[in-house]
């Protein structure tokens, strides 16, 4: 069968499910891209690279300038579509990210192709997340901003023939007319991959700790407010204080992925940094990690932190928790599907870093009366995450879609 995928990143949700495609030789999988990933490639999977106009630096207004944005993903993958279709390839499904307009035109262009759809977060000023810990109501102009990110996703949407959420509350931010094309099936977590290795020591390139009594571990993508940077820096002077064999290691970029950023170039490192006074000996900034060396983090963590506004849930938690790491989470909503506090994990308060350190400062107090929760954590994600029942249940529904446009195109033409 003929396949395609769509992100701008790669491989990015789709690794998985891409490999899965790409192992069968009958299969002819392409993956449509803005980011080339070259010392990535995955067997049996052809990369297409898309490339977007430049956006002028002189647009007026940011509600503008987002909708170029979008514009511009949508046009360039048009172009790699409107090609594919010049060269006859009809792919039997389309596999698309909803969110960055890169997925607007697929419809104009395979409207007998089925679509099946990724959608992670309809953004809304209503939203969760756009009120969480503001003290004033959302602004004009960040309305508009926030509704221009919807509009690909409204888009899409309506054109899919079938979506999935990755969580049950997720799903609960999109609109309710649309509930009954979202099924709720998580992109998975290998849990032969991400695995516990009792009193594992951590050596990194540049970094031994393997002399370490305890590691506390903070893993994000970018170093920001929406994965609660700020509350987690504010809590390690109490930690270190309360626990004087303890280290801290921090994975991550000093950017922001989600959220406003900084004027100015500022970064939310620096400013921490400058706030708040952490010792050089015991708290370790670590650059993002190849996969192997990441899992050796979690492996080698005795407290993991994970804090998160009311949005989208990281990977990073439920690969901590399948490493059987005894996590302490924020007691926010898409935290909640996943940990029951005392039982698989730990929760506190997000905007509260001396409570933060509290919860920390008494796992690391109490081991063996946590040995429960770290098992009861893993065994969540392998009940409720794993990759082959995910797997299994994305095939599927893929099984129905490629079946119901086989059907409905004999019913048309035979």
């Amino acid at each position: 069968m003929h396949f395609v995928f769509i992100h701008p990143n790669f491989p990015a949700q789709f690794r998985s499910l891409a490999e899965f495609l790409g192992k069968n030789p009958k299969n002819q999988v392409l993956f449509i891209t803005a980011n080339p990933r070259e010392e990535w490639e995955i067997a049996g999977v052809k990369k297409i690279i898309f490339q977007e106009e430049e956006i002028p630096k002189d647009i007026p207004s940011p509600p503008l300038k987002s909708f170029t944005a979008l514009h511009s993903k949508a046009a360039a993958v048009a172009r790699v579509l409107l090609d594919l279709r010049k060269q006859q390839f009809i792919p039997d499904l389309i596999i698309g990210h909803s969110g960055w307009g890169s997925t607007f035109y697929i419809k104009d262009i395979f409207p007998e192709v089925p679509f099946l759809g990724c959608f992670e977060w309809y953004y809304d000023a209503g939203s969760p997340n756009a009120a969480f810990g503001r003290k004033n109501p959302v602004g004009h102009g960040t309305r508009m901003e926030i509704r221009n990110k919807s509009l690909s996703i409204l888009s899409d949407l309506a054109a899919c023939d079938h979506g999935i959420c990755p969580t049950h509350w997720q799903k609960a931010q999109f609109p309710t007319e649309f509930h009954k094309k979202l099924s709720v099936i998580h992109d998975g977590i290998n849990t032969n991959f991400f695995i516990p290795v009792p009193d594992k020591k951590l050596v990194l390139p540049g970094l031994d700790l393997s002399q370490a009594k305890e590691l506390v571990t903070y893993t994000a993508r970018g170093f920001e407010p929406y994965r609660g940077f700020p509350q987690f820096i504010e809590s390690i002077p109490h930690i270190l204080k309360n626990r004087p064999g303890a280290h801290i290691v921090i994975v991550g970029e000093d950017r922001v992925c989600y959220g406003p950023k900084l004027p100015d170039g500022q970064t939310y490192k620096k400013r921490m940094t400058e706030k708040i006074d952490l010792d050089p000996d015991r708290v370790h900034f670590v650059d993002p990690l190849p996969y192997g060396k990441y899992l050796e983090v979690l492996q080698a963590s005795t407290v993991h932190v994970y804090l998160t506004v009311p949005f989208v849930l990281s990977w990073s938690l439920l690969e901590a928790m399948a490493c059987g790491c005894l996590v302490v989470a924020s007691n926010t909503q898409p935290v909640k599907e996943v940990i029951q506090d005392g039982v698989n994990g730990v929760l506190t308060e997000f905007f509260a870093p001396e409570k933060i350190a509290e919860k920390v400062v008494a796992c690391l107090e109490y081991p063996s009366f946590m040995k429960n929760i770290k098992t009861n954590a893993r065994k969540t994600i392998q009940e409720r995450y794993g990759l082959d029942k995910m797997l299994a249940n994305q095939v599927q529904i893929m099984k129905q879609m490629t079946e119901a446009a086989a059907r409905q195109h004999q019913g048309r033409f035979g």
